[in-house]
């Protein structure tokens, strides 16, 4: 059985073509004995283990990937196959993808970083498993790294084979007519804005554009039916309420979520109607925006409950044959932009965002100042469908460039 995970190693190798890189690859060096790469179903978690493998470690024959929910692991523990590796096949390079579907992966990887000194590990698993406080101390010897899925910045890269470079949201709110300037030379700029809104979140669209949406839907059901199931241990019959709760979500503007009504529709109660929007929200499937609060307040419900990226919604829609939200589309593109780039975003009581002391508004292009007259100091007016703003009037799309 060994012998096929080799076979299925240097087959996976030679048939990646992808040369384009995610914003994360610049990150995995291997100062660090164990790196793990979290993100939900889809983005290319996989595709950066091999990529960074064949095109830095491949050569030296001292690396070997396999996946973790390979029939292998059913007679046989990663330790022993970690030591079978070192011993005779003198590996010390290990990349192991969907750590999650092995039980008690998070003391396995323990018991390996401490009995392998000089073993590098990078793993990859899904959202749904809280790494950060691994049972057996993980976080304290593991690197995490957070994988989204496309920006548009990353989008345009991989359909044009350019390499527009990242700016942080400091440069982009100062030098922001500056950088559209430039950016607006790519031709069609806002029509593959549109596109990337409707098909660009997942880099499988790159593989088949046509049958983008029903792989979605098909990680959908991984993700509630496989994931959820097996981590958090729920009856089938309680698996169909996840389904039901984004297809509700899709359906509704942002802000009228309420958990007595979702417990109602449901026949759930309040608390378990709220631990499921903790769930679909630790597997990468909804954001949830909080307003901005101190003390006893920090623990204030959601003021706003968000499918987890633009393509999402536009996929579920679509399934349930619905028009699709344009304001909420655009808040959401917003979202995901500041969350790639790691930024905390709250609700503020005037605008519809705030990041550290300053307040953003976002809308179409005829949107106007009124909401934000009230608002001193650092406010933003984001509109869609504009190709070079002026003063703190900025395009939506020029986010899309944070990570």
């Amino acid at each position: 059985m060994m012998d096929f995970l080799w076979q299925t190693y240097h087959r996976l190798i030679a048939e990646l073509r992808i040369t384009q890189h995610r914003f994360l690859y610049d990150q995995l060096t291997l100062e660090h004995r164990l790196i793990g790469i979290v993100g939900p179903r889809g983005v290319g978690k996989t595709t950066l283990l091999l990529q960074y493998i064949k095109e830095n470690l491949y050569q030296e024959q001292n690396a070997f990937y396999f996946s973790a929910d390979n029939m292998y692991f059913n007679n046989t523990t990663l330790l022993a196959c970690v030591n079978e590796l070192y011993q005779s096949r003198h590996i010390r390079y290990i990349f192991i993808d969907e750590i999650h579907k092995y039980a008690n992966w998070n003391q396995e990887l323990k018991n390996i970083y401490d009995s392998f000194p000089d073993v590098h590990i990078i793993f990859s698993g899904s959202s749904s498993i809280d790494l950060v406080a691994g049972s057996y101390d993980l976080s304290r010897r593991a690197k995490l790294l957070q994988l989204p899925g496309l920006s548009f910045r990353e989008y345009l890269n991989f359909s044009t084979e350019q390499q527009w470079p990242t700016v942080s949201l400091e440069d982009l709110l100062i030098q922001h007519q500056a950088i559209a300037q430039d950016v607006s030379q790519q031709k069609q700029l806002m029509e593959q804005f549109n596109e990337y809104l409707s098909f660009g979140y997942y880099p499988m669209v790159f593989e088949n554009a046509n049958d983008l949406y029903d792989a979605l839907g098909n990680v959908i059901e991984k993700t509630i039916y496989e994931d959820i199931a097996n981590f958090y241990t729920l009856k089938t019959n309680n698996l169909a309420h996840f389904k039901r709760i984004l297809n509700f979500l899709a359906s509704i503007p942002p802000g009228n979520i309420n958990t007595n009504n979702l417990a109602t529709n449901l026949q759930i109660d309040n608390k378990t109607a709220e631990n499921y929007l903790d769930i679909l929200k630790r597997t990468g499937m909804i954001k949830m925006l909080y307003p901005k609060a101190h003390g006893r307040q920090v623990l204030t419900k959601p003021a706003k409950v968000y499918l987890d990226n633009t393509t999402l919604h536009q996929a579920i829609n679509t399934f349930l044959s619905e028009p699709v939200e344009i304001g909420t589309l655009r808040e959401l593109a917003f979202m995901q932009f500041l969350c790639g780039a790691k930024h905390t975003i709250f609700y503020p009581k005037l605008g519809d965002f705030q990041i550290e002391d300053m307040i953003f508004e976002v809308g179409g292009k005829n949107k106007i100042w009124a909401q934000l007259q009230e608002i001193e100091g650092r406010k933003f007016l984001v509109k869609d469908q504009l190709l070079i703003g002026y003063d703190n009037v900025i395009p939506l799309y020029l986010f899309g460039f944070l990570y």
